[in-house]
């Protein structure tokens, strides 16, 4: 019985100490590359939540608010003309507005008109620096810019009830380059003079 037993264990193999190396390294390298694989996808994950970090705070940055009341001219009891003063929000980083009347055209601010009729999506408009002596156009912090917008193209070949005369309501879109889109509805008042303040 002895010796039966002795010859089964004689026969057995084992596993020798390389081939458990080979095992070994196989599976460190397939860890390796999980490894590398799962941390290369967890930076590129946080890069792409990076940017997006940055584009919302330079979108939040890059505001511009009116300042006062909003004004319109009237001629014929037809609104043709509107001022607005605009100022960057607290913290916000300058913008540019060259406006229309440049000889160059690059203009980057664009204001668009809409009410229940028409939709013009780029209109003329001039701007006039009220407490800056800066050469540039760029609305800094602690600016002011007086925008006038034309908007003599709204009444040109429409009918009477397209333009905006008393109890017209219409929307002015400020769209700079960067930043967020400043919407601006008002009504004209029922009672109209040259110059009416719009509600």
């Amino acid at each position: 019985m002895r010796k039966l037993v002795r010859k089964l264990f004689k026969r057995q193999k084992g596993i020798t100490g390389i081939e458990t190396a080979i095992i070994l390294i196989a599976f460190v390298i397939v860890a390796s590359v999980f490894a590398y694989v799962v941390l290369s996808a967890g930076l590129f994950s946080t890069q792409k939540a990076k940017e997006a970090i940055h584009a919302g705070l330079e979108e939040a940055r890059s505001t511009i608010e009116v300042k006062g009341n909003m004004y319109g001219k009237m001629e014929s009891s037809i609104l043709t003309e509107v001022y607005f003063t605009l100022a960057t929000t607290t913290g916000g980083d300058m913008i540019d507005f060259t406006d229309t009347s440049s000889a160059n055209s690059s203009n980057l601010v664009v204001i668009s008109y809409s009410d229940a009729y028409q939709m013009i999506p780029t209109i003329n408009w001039t701007m006039t620096k009220l407490n800056t002596t800066t050469t540039d156009n760029l609305l800094d912090k602690n600016e002011l810019f007086l925008i006038t917008v034309d908007l003599s193209v709204v009444s040109d070949n429409v009918p009477a009830a397209w333009k905006p005369g008393p109890y017209h309501r219409f929307q002015l879109e400020v769209k700079p380059p960067v930043g967020a889109v400043l919407i601006l509805e008002r009504t004209v008042p029922a009672r109209v003079d040259q110059i009416v303040n719009l509600y």
